[in-house]
């Protein structure tokens, strides 16, 4: 019998452990466990004011975060491609640093640290930021860096100093505020290195209303939509289970980085995919995580 090389077999373990990427479990202690779900209708109610716009998915204005601090990105009735390629219905996010909006849609947006610009695809971005209060917009543009009537409310966050590795703790005897705080802090905490693909809105088990909106994020590729094609790109899909069976199924291929689920009340299995665009192959482990329908509201 033939005996298998030590390290090949290293790499055969290690890509059947890689068959799926791990979720986001939800909070350790019962006070940081009840203090997230308390949110957790704001992070994924359908916002249905609005076709088209663009939203910082993490952060609201009077957030107080520590640098460097966490900005996701969130886009609806269009689509994401690179910066210089053209296909209708797409662009890329710009953040407006402390930085009035532009006078002219005509005009490309300078680069400069009040521009910042995320033409690879990207749906979320690190910032390193002093303290004090800033102001923060995101802002849609072209291929060529032209701005969309497509931009974000204006917010302002209050960077408190140097973000350390002791996360904030949430105080019992003076539980709104320090929830408040803790809250905050979460939302903005950087994601760790690596290249992965995950639901960034919504924890492994959360207990959601129907029907509700899930936000995604990529490290290590961009987003492009399909009609057109660039190094380290792809789309997302998303399938919703219920024992085992597919019961929503979306290809993303519109350069989409959000979906609305509709589904009864019932636990469910949530598959996402970052695939190719011409071959659908997985440029990602899969990401896989379980909810946990308990309601649902009619719109």
């Amino acid at each position: 019998m033939k005996t298998m090389h030590p390290t090949r077999f290293v790499c055969l373990l290690a890509a059947c452990l890689a068959t799926s990427a791990q979720a986001s479990p939800l909070p350790r202690t019962d006070a940081e466990r009840t203090c997230w779900q308390r949110y957790t209708r704001e992070r994924t109610r359908l916002d249905l004011k609005e076709l088209t716009a663009v939203s910082f998915t993490n952060l609201r204005s009077g957030y107080r975060v520590r640098s460097p601090f966490l900005v996701e990105f969130g886009i609806k009735g269009m689509g994401v491609v690179p910066a210089g390629k053209a296909l209708p219905g797409t662009g890329h996010h710009h953040i407006l640093v402390n930085t009035r909006m532009p006078p002219s849609v005509s005009e490309k947006l300078p680069f400069n640290d009040g521009h910042r610009h995320f033409g690879k695809g990207q749906t979320f971005a690190v910032l390193d930021l002093p303290p004090g209060r800033h102001t923060l917009r995101l802002l849609f543009a072209d291929h060529e860096h032209r701005p969309y009537f497509v931009f974000s409310p204006e917010i302002s966050v209050e960077v408190t100093g140097k973000r350390s590795a002791e996360p904030l703790k949430i105080d019992p005897a003076s539980f709104e505020a320090s929830c408040a705080s803790w809250y905050q802090d979460e939302l903005a905490r950087p994601r760790g290195p690596g290249e992965w693909v995950t639901v960034t809105n919504v924890r492994d088990g959360e207990a959601l209303v129907s029907p509700f909106t899930l936000q995604f994020g990529v490290e290590g590729f961009g987003v492009c939509a399909k009609g057109q094609t660039a190094d380290r790109t792809g789309h997302f899909m998303l399938d919703v289970l219920r024992d085992g069976r597919v019961v929503q199924a979306l290809d993303l291929s519109n350069g989409a980085t959000q979906a609305n689920v509709f589904v009864p009340v019932g636990s469910y299995q949530i598959r996402l995919r970052f695939v190719d665009g011409k071959t659908q192959r997985d440029l990602l482990p899969p990401h896989e995580q379980g909810v946990v329908v308990t309601a649902q509201e009619r719109l």
